[in-house]
């Protein structure tokens, strides 16, 4: 019987094959969208939280307690140079970066801005983030009075590769101290505090000139793949404040949170397409068959079977839409995971939220697996109102209705 059932639904499911197909359709494009959208989103909170680890904090950041309210060199950490060394020898530990960092002014002839100078070590950089990979202009280099700037700090400084820039700030002793520097680079790390007031230097030539040792930082970044490092440093520094990504970076917390809402809006409207398609296909498709469902339950079929038959009807109608829509929001994720989707005529305002030009999609096997469930469900939720006219039936009244 069930077999009989299965060919009935096959063969009613298309019998108005225009009508069919442009169901199929409107699900297959309507999820495909919906895929595309979801993996633009997620790829862009990817990307920029990525970035944001690479260029500054890591998994994991290590401050002195008092640094982030009052940063000045008094809040640093006085055996950076020990920790760093002994963190390096933890096997859940991938990389670790130790910085130098300074408030300040920096000015040209014309142009000055409130920064931050950041001295690092460009091995260590590389090797941590692939920090090679922020550099947009000029060289990777720094020498003695070399300097790499961030684009949003060298677009209000008005600089560009070659330029020379003056930063002053208060050194070690209390004394405003200032040193002349030449760009060699320009960086753009899609962070934006980065971005906008970044200037990186050779880690020893600023400890030089702030008159300190080469012993303290003010941070130590860490990369590391095992989340229960935070509790694990927390115990083995009590002296520090060990923090996450997270609670370093709230605002990209926030926005990962709002994407979510956004894509699951995305995904209502689709599934409430496709239950709206869905309905009225089987229902049309229910009327144009009420004579045949009359006969049917007049001769004595059961409405188990007539209920399975429909719902077969239903279920080829959204599976068939969601393999097709499979296809498409496949082959358009895997474009825009390689190409991206290029922006480039709103750089600018792009740039003041820290994005790329070109947004890239992530592809998750969860994508699929959620829509097919939603599909299937708004598929059987679909013939609840065809079934219930089916259901309250009166096959004499029918059958001579129709004669």
């Amino acid at each position: 019987m069930f077999r009989l059932i299965l060919k009935l639904a096959w063969k009613n499911a298309f019998l108005r094959l225009s009508r069919t197909l442009l169901v199929v359709i409107m699900i297959a494009v309507s999820m495909s969208m919906m895929l595309s959208i979801q993996g633009i989103y997620d790829g862009m909170t990817s990307n920029l939280i990525d970035k944001t680890k690479r260029s500054d904090c890591g998994e994991i950041s290590l401050y002195n307690p008092h640094y982030r309210l009052n940063k000045n060199l008094d809040n640093v950490i006085k055996d950076a140079k020990t920790i760093e060394a002994s963190l390096n020898k933890r096997p859940d530990v991938q990389a670790v970066v130790r910085r130098l960092s300074v408030d300040g002014l920096s000015a040209t002839a014309r142009k000055s801005a409130f920064s931050s100078v950041v001295g690092i070590n460009l091995d260590e950089e590389i090797a941590f983030g692939r920090f090679d990979k922020f550099l947009v202009e000029g060289k990777l280099e720094l020498g003695k009075r070399g300097v790499l700037i961030g684009k949003e700090l060298a677009k209000t400084l008005k600089v560009h590769v070659g330029s020379k820039v003056i930063f002053s700030t208060q050194d070690s002793s209390g004394e405003i101290n200032a040193m002349a520097l030449k760009i060699r680079g320009i960086m753009q790390t899609s962070n934006v505090v980065l971005d906008r007031s970044a200037l990186y230097v050779e880690r020893r030539h600023l400890e030089r000139f702030l008159g300190v040792s080469d012993t303290v930082a003010t941070q130590i970044a860490i990369r590391t793949a095992y989340p229960t490092l935070q509790a694990t440093l927390q115990k083995a520094y009590p002296q520090l404040s060990v923090m996450d990504f997270l609670e370093l970076n709230p605002m990209l917390k926030q926005m990962q949170d709002m994407m979510s809402i956004f894509n699951s809006i995305t995904f209502f409207i689709v599934i409430l397409v496709v239950f709206i398609g869905i309905l009225g296909v089987m229902y049309v498709s229910v009327l144009d068959r009420i004579r045949e469902f009359g006969i049917m339950r007049a001769v004595g079929m059961e409405y188990k079977y007539i209920r399975r038959e429909v719902l077969l009807e239903a279920l080829f109608v959204g599976v068939v839409g969601y393999v097709v829509g499979a296809v498409l929001g496949l082959l358009s994720l895997v474009y825009l995971h390689h190409y991206g989707l290029n922006l480039s005529q709103f750089s600018e305002g792009l740039a003041a939220f820290g994005l790329d030009t070109v947004l890239y999609a992530d592809i998750s096997p969860i994508y699929f697996i959620n829509t097919f469930l939603a599909i299937l469900s708004a598929s059987l939720f679909s013939v609840l109102l065809p079934l219930r006219k089916i259901k309250h039936l009166n096959p004499i009244e029918v059958i001579k209705a129709e004669t």
